[in-house]
């Protein structure tokens, strides 16, 4: 009797969802300067295509290990959900952690810079604080009304307070990645923060707690609590002006936010669009002012 074996896969809580998108009501063909901004993250990679200054098109999908590959995929993810052809392409912007691995970047701009742009168009003028926690560090960023960079910190690159540091916390649990935030405040009362954000020690105190009988809520809310501190300590370094806008992937985690702005005293700006894309965006409209300048590319 033959027996058949079937390795089950494990499910990686991790993952987040992939996604492009068109704007439906800008018509390329008859825009005069088509621009790219390519963000390549440490964790994760956006394309924004803009056609005269407009979000036309973007992707948002997993960094690979190898930059340049991922340049490309982001790339084609945009414009598959597009029928635009890549020469159509006046200027191309890379940013971020890989960005001088965009192969088909005219210029490469700082993420830091790109960021405080992006926050501008996404949120608006009234933004002078821009936060961007990404996958591996966190900027705090201060701006004028057009988005320029008047000042900045940086915490060291280490996963601890970043989004990276959320995955692995994920998987650990067991809960879903989009769900981590909703579920951290699934507790009766607020339990007093981990005691260290590194990820190698923070996995060890959180497998303690649950071994004291902890619920997965309550060890999410506590590491939640002592990420948002430790991003307070660099926000408070630089001082906040209001508004603030917070960029990233961490962005879209309530758990942390939530707890981040109360401890600030604001509320978090709202907007339309999805704040992982705003350093593409920055890239995209630092390659359209270049095209007004003349600087695009000969056709």
């Amino acid at each position: 009797m033959q027996i058949e074996m079937r390795e089950e896969k494990k499910q990686e809580f991790w993952r987040w969802k992939e996604s492009n998108w068109k704007n439906p009501d800008i018509e390329w063909r008859s825009g005069k300067f088509i621009t790219l901004g390519i963000d390549v993250g440490s964790v994760s990679s956006q394309a924004v295509v803009m056609v005269d200054g407009q979000i036309f098109a973007y992707s948002n999908m997993r960094t690979g290990s190898d930059s340049p590959h991922s340049a490309r995929k982001a790339l084609d993810f945009v414009l598959e959900a597009t029928d635009m052809p890549e020469d159509r392409v006046d200027y191309c912007v890379g940013t971020g952690y890989g960005r001088v691995n965009v192969p088909m970047a005219d210029r490469t701009i700082t993420e830091i810079a790109c960021h405080a742009r992006g926050a501008n168009f996404i949120y608006g003028p009234e933004v002078r604080t821009v936060l961007d926690v990404g996958g591996q560090d966190i900027k705090a960023i201060q701006c004028d009304e057009k988005g320029r960079v008047t000042n900045f910190l940086m915490n060291d690159k280490c996963a601890a307070g970043t989004g990276r540091g959320m995955e692995v916390f994920a998987d650990l649990l067991g809960i879903a990645i989009d769900e981590v935030g909703e579920r951290s405040f699934q507790v009766k009362e607020e339990p007093p923060p981990v005691s260290s954000t590194c990820v190698v020690y923070a996995k060890s105190e959180a497998l303690g707690l649950l071994r004291k009988g902890w619920s997965r809520e309550k060890v999410l809310a506590a590491y939640c609590r002592a990420m948002a501190e430790r991003i307070y300590s660099l926000v408070e370094r630089l001082g906040v002006k209001p508004q603030l806008a917070v960029t990233g992937g961490l962005a879209k985690n309530s758990g942390v936010i939530e707890r981040l702005m109360f401890m600030i005293g604001l509320k978090p700006m709202n907007s339309k669009w999805d704040a992982q894309i705003a350093g593409a965006i920055g890239a995209a409209l630092f390659g359209y002012a270049l095209c007004q300048k003349g600087k695009g590319r000969k056709k």
